[in-house]
């Protein structure tokens, strides 16, 4: 079996010897990486519940990795056991299976996850799983989609796949897909895992969430000023995380990211992140990670 390392190009191994063939024996692993919300406010509801959002993305360094092998018999299948994750739940799963639907395409996958990234953390992480798996299987399928494509049929998946798949640090209204190119300096982070898991919907549907913040401009926007909208919220009904938020505050300003649970502080030096991280109580888990320009896959998809 071969061992094709992301960023290869996909020519190399997407036919076999005797040509105009899919070559069974390919293997890819590729990574998906976490993001951070470095703001995200609630400034309405739309008519369909949907909440009307304005956020920066941001991508760092902490990733799960999918392994993908080909299949010419059109089957899709994930082979290792994720706890509390049912295969037709898997995120991954469900966007392989939306993308031979849309594209009618007859091949099939069988799909590895390894998981980094922590489940309920806010961090994207199943999006992310999603986006990498649509950006791979349209090199691996040959299907030829090009970014819109792949980003309009990822919104079917989820608010947050998009910009995964868009690529860059990009500012986003809406309900997250109206995004664009926000480009930021190098920065280090603090990602801190409080030790629960913060539903989603739970936290949206909240009575004392606030939806009416005023809309920022972006050529005007200054990170300091603004917050998380739904911190309040996790932090009433999860008070571990404002445990966390309070002490991470002492030597960064620190925030939560999308819905939770996790918490980060941006810091300008690794070294100056790993000293505070020695600082901080030894039952807090959690990561120095690199804020990254791009996504690892932004060029295996075509403008």
């Amino acid at each position: 079996m071969k061992a094709v390392e992301c960023g290869v190009q996909c020519e190399e191994f997407r036919m076999n010897e005797a040509g105009g063939v899919p070559d069974s024996s390919c293997y890819l692993s590729c990574p998906a990486p976490a993001k951070l919300n470095l703001f995200l406010h609630v400034t309405g509801r739309r008519a369909d519940g949907y909440h009307l959002l304005q956020t920066l993305f941001r991508f760092i360094d902490l990733n799960d990795t999918l392994h993908f092998e080909l299949r010419t018999d059109g089957l899709i299948r994930r082979r290792n056991t994720i706890e509390g994750v049912q295969e037709d739940q898997d995120l991954c799963i469900c966007a392989a299976r939306l993308l031979q639907k849309e594209t009618g395409c007859t091949l099939g996958v069988n799909i590895d996850l390894e998981k980094n990234i922590p489940m309920g953390g806010g961090l994207g992480g199943g999006s992310s799983d999603a986006a990498t798996t649509l950006i791979v299987l349209n090199r691996l399928w040959s299907l030829g989609l090009n970014r819109d494509s792949l980003m309009s049929i990822g919104l079917k998946l989820g608010a947050d796949v998009p910009v995964f798949i868009f690529g860059e640090s990009a500012y986003a209204e809406g309900v997250g897909e109206d995004l664009q190119s926000y480009p930021l300096p190098d920065a280090w982070y603090i990602v801190l895992f409080p030790p629960v898991h913060v539903p989603t919907e739970k936290i949206f549907s909240h009575q004392r969430l606030t939806r009416d913040s005023v809309p920022v401009i972006i050529r005007a926007l200054k990170l300091q000023q603004c917050r998380n909208d739904l911190q309040a919220v996790v932090c009433e009904l999860y008070p571990e995380v404002e445990k966390y938020i309070s002490e991470l505050n002492r030597y960064s300003r620190a925030m939560m990211t999308g819905s939770g649970a996790c918490v980060f502080a941006e810091f300008d030096s690794q070294s100056h992140a790993e000293a505070v991280m020695r600082q901080l109580a030894p039952d807090m888990r959690g990561v120095v990670v690199k804020g990254l320009s791009k996504h690892p896959l932004q060029d295996w998809v075509l403008r």
